[in-house]
């Protein structure tokens, strides 16, 4: 429950001040009683009285006062009640689920084990958010009562926010504005789905539009565009001069979702924007438009500076780095000033490329595939530049083409092959191909290299990951035990398997979950360690498919 008290946000009943109380015979008035009190009933006598008498005396005088005081307030206006909750027209949650749901917001705050040893319990606060996606795929609404703690939750985890205020709805919202504590969702859910008009509804988009919270105006867009992007668009351009620069920036930035040629126009004139922030982004929607004309102007200044010795005796790619950026590069989105550390001529070089369409490169390089040019020599130490660079333009345009032939086999070595070696490119490139592939990839590289580097790379499969790449996984796993390691140095691969793997993996892992004999050469008690992270990641998975079950409708079993 929140830690402000309820009552809180209702304001107290006003009152008025209390009339001077009619004098009573024999009976002192408030302030005689209180200078007597301050001055001692020694020094001032009550009635004649002294000693303990007079004491006894000045006190049932003063809770006489004090009660005919109190008595006489008199009440002033109540307070303004507040509106009634809204309906929530989704369904309820089964029974089992509803009663997973607090057990899971229950153990959301539950200290950490003694030790810091996890123990084969399963860890409820990650599988919170699992749970909240699984619910709000369904369409289920939260219970009534799960909402204080589930409001909590969102406001100590912001990773949580979106599902757990799309999952608390409209009436999630409502008792959010009666407790400071949570106006975050105010600011951040103000326009969930269940709360907007229809996008057909012209009237009630332009009246919200216009009388909305910033967070709702950036909801409604949002729907608006996934509807009907032209009319996102109009609605964007009829207020566009009037709006703050940093919300012209958020609104700017929706555009992202069904970009098409279509934005063009607008976006080139967002070109000129007084934000150079609102440029910039301007700018990197337009470049991944590779049919636009801003990228066909950094096309023609990256072919300038990128290109093919074809007098050397292996074909080199050669580069020749800006000597300026003037103002039409400045206009199209290149930033001037490089960042610490970095030259300007490699900085204006790498702006330029990654802008660049990269379809514009095989004839640049006599019809070589983006695997051939890739794996071209670069000369006077410029690949690490160039290559970085053409993977941030092939993550722009999501270009699997290119993304591939810079990722290189999944089996070999990464500092060895043509690409990057970067993990941190590498997953972002990844991210750009089908889910099945990347995930097939990914399972080949565990198999080749194992989970020391596949950390950031499993990030970005899909949950919960396919049959190979869970195999591969688990075999890495069953490896490293065997290979003697240190248990707790895999625990962050371990983690993402107990929230990543898919629970029919569990009957692959009950063997390994036995405590085995310890190597000779092993750690000091990792077998143990080992048989404890296998029997809470089985634990988990089982939790995970009983989870699954509870809300489509199976009856609870027992935990």
């Amino acid at each position: 429950m929140p830690t402000t008290e309820p009552q809180s946000a209702f304001p107290p009943p006003a009152t008025t001040p209390t009339p001077p109380a009619a004098p009573v015979p024999g009976d002192p008035g408030w302030e005689e009683l209180v200078s007597a009190a301050l001055l001692g009933t020694d020094r001032r006598p009550s009635a004649g009285r002294r000693g303990d008498e007079a004491a006894g005396a000045l006190l049932d005088a003063a809770a006489r006062r004090a009660l005919r005081r109190r008595a006489g307030l008199q009440p002033g206006p109540a307070a303004v009640p507040p509106a009634p909750a809204p309906e929530d027209p989704r369904p309820a949650l089964p029974e089992a689920a509803r009663r997973r749901l607090e057990g899971l917001l229950a153990g959301r705050a539950a200290p950490a084990p003694a030790g810091g040893r996890r123990g084969t319990a399963p860890d409820l606060a990650e599988l919170l958010p699992q749970w909240l996606a699984l619910a709000g795929e369904r369409g289920f609404k939260a219970p009534p009562a799960a909402l204080p703690a589930l409001l909590d939750a969102a406001r100590a985890r912001t990773d949580l926010r979106p599902q757990a205020l799309a999952f608390a709805g409209p009436r999630g919202l409502w008792l959010a504005g009666l407790n400071p504590e949570w106006r975050f969702a105010l600011r951040g859910g103000a326009g969930t789905r269940g709360s907007l008009p229809d996008p057909q509804d012209a009237a009630e988009v332009r009246k919200l539009w216009e009388e909305g919270l910033f967070a709702e105006r950036v909801a409604l867009l949002g729907a608006v565009r996934e509807r009907d992007p032209a009319a996102a668009r109009a609605l964007l351009a009829g207020s566009w001069a009037g709006e703050r620069a940093e919300d012209r920036l958020m609104f700017l930035d929706s555009l992202r979702a069904g970009l098409s040629a279509a934005d063009e126009e607008f976006l080139e004139a967002a070109l000129g924007d007084r934000s150079r922030n609102v440029r910039a982004t301007a700018a990197e929607l337009l470049s991944a438009l590779p049919g636009s004309a801003l990228a066909g102007r950094m096309a023609d200044r990256a072919v300038t500076c990128v290109g093919l010795d074809r007098t050397a005796a292996v074909p080199t790619v050669v580069v020749e780095a800006p000597h300026e950026c003037d103002d039409d590069m400045r206009r199209d989105g290149v930033t001037a000033v490089p960042p610490s550390g970095r030259g300007e001529r490699s900085w204006w070089l790498g702006q330029l490329v990654e802008a660049a369409p990269l379809s514009c490169w095989p004839a640049r390089f006599g019809g070589r595939t983006p695997e051939e040019i890739v794996a071209l020599p670069v000369a006077d130490d410029w690949q690490a530049e160039l290559h970085a660079a053409w993977c941030r333009a092939a993550v722009r345009q999501r270009d699997a083409l290119w993304s591939r032939a810079l990722l290189g086999r999944p089996s070999t070595p990464p500092a060895t092959g043509p690409g990057t070696s970067s993990l941190g490119e590498r997953a972002q490139l990844l991210a750009t191909l089908d889910p099945a592939e990347r995930a097939r990839w990914v399972a080949a590289f565990v198999a080749a290299h194992g989970l020391s580097e596949a950390f950031q790379l499993l990030g970005v499969c899909a949950v919960p990951w396919a049959e190979p790449l869970g195999e591969a996984v688990i075999d890495a796993l069953d490896i490293a035990r065997d290979a003697g390691s240190y248990p707790w140095s895999f625990s962050g691969v371990m983690g993402l398997a107990e929230r990543c793997l898919s629970p029919s993996a569990a009957r692959h892992l009950e063997s390994l979950a036995a405590l085995t004999p310890e190597a000779e050469d092993a750690s000091p008690g990792a077998g143990a360690y080992w048989a404890e992270a296998f029997q809470r990641l089985v634990a988990t998975l089982d939790l995970r498919a009983r989870m699954r079950a509870e809300l489509d409708g199976a009856p609870a079993e027992a935990p």
